[in-house]
């Protein structure tokens, strides 16, 4: 090998040696503010999406509906709304908030009641009758203030003629997912939450649950709304589209929610 191409081997790994790798480019991150029953099909579409949209993230904050529209219309700046009804979407939108065209239906979700399974009890056998038994000291549900779920628990226990009766049992969480947590951590023998919490692996161990009929409360019809104030509307945009296109929806009803 002669010396001038020896010189050049050596100078030229030694320039690449020196030679800086290229930065690696921050994710966008797109900020979701979703009602407390979507956890866990947000975490699963979560992974789905981030692997079609390499360089976007989504960042989810969970929360009753009613909680996070005030943040919403205080000025949280996030990207994407998914509530558990269409009133609060429509509601930041008439505050100026979002564009028509991009306030959008989902999901149709389903009130269920479960309970315990070491208490005996089968309330997809006889339903509202075990709520009338002793071992049952608590019911959690989502406080109706703020949760869309917790006025569909309310309107149904209304609708059978048992809310003022059970009154002093019910235990009254921040948010679906909270009335969830005191089911699982025994805080409560029985709770009203949605069919996608009632059907987590977790919760079917631990207990039995009934889906209330559709009739006996008002449809929790689940919207959301692309915000204004955002700083990523394409990729919330794209994430919607993911959410309510084929595999989005597929996820839903594996999860208990039923079409738009």
């Amino acid at each position: 090998m002669g010396l001038r191409m020896l010189l050049s081997m050596v100078l030229g790994g030694a320039l690449a040696m020196g030679t800086p790798a290229p930065a690696r480019t921050a994710p966008v991150q797109v900020t979701v503010a979703a009602a407390g029953d979507l956890r866990g099909v947000l975490e699963e579409l979560k992974s789905g999406f981030e692997a079609r949209n390499p360089g976007v993230e989504l960042r989810l904050s969970f929360g009753a509906s009613g909680s996070l529209t005030a943040q919403i219309l205080q000025g949280a700046p996030f990207d994407l709304f998914l509530a558990a009804d269409e009133g609060f979407p429509e509601q930041v939108r008439q505050a100026g908030l979002a564009d028509a065209r991009d306030v959008f239906p989902y999901a149709t979700g389903s009130l269920t009641l479960w309970v315990r399974r070491d208490l005996g009890l089968d309330p997809s056998r006889d339903g509202w009758k075990v709520l009338s038994s002793p071992g049952v000291r608590r019911i959690a549900m989502a406080n109706p203030v703020v949760a869309p779920y917790g006025r569909a628990a309310e309107a149904a226990l209304r609708r059978a003629g048992l809310y003022d009766g059970l009154k002093s049992r019910l235990v009254f969480a921040e948010n679906i997912a909270q009335a969830a947590q005191f089911c699982q951590s025994g805080a409560a023998e029985a709770g009203l939450l949605s069919a996608a919490q009632a059907g987590h692996p977790a919760m079917r161990e631990a207990g039995l649950a009934w889906v209330v009929p559709a009739g006996a409360y008002p449809p929790l019809r689940q919207g959301g709304v692309v915000l204004k104030a955002g700083r990523c509307a394409d990729q919330a945009r794209a994430f919607r589209d993911y959410l309510t296109g084929p595999d989005g929806q597929a996820l839903l009803a594996r999860h208990g929610y039923g079409k738009p």
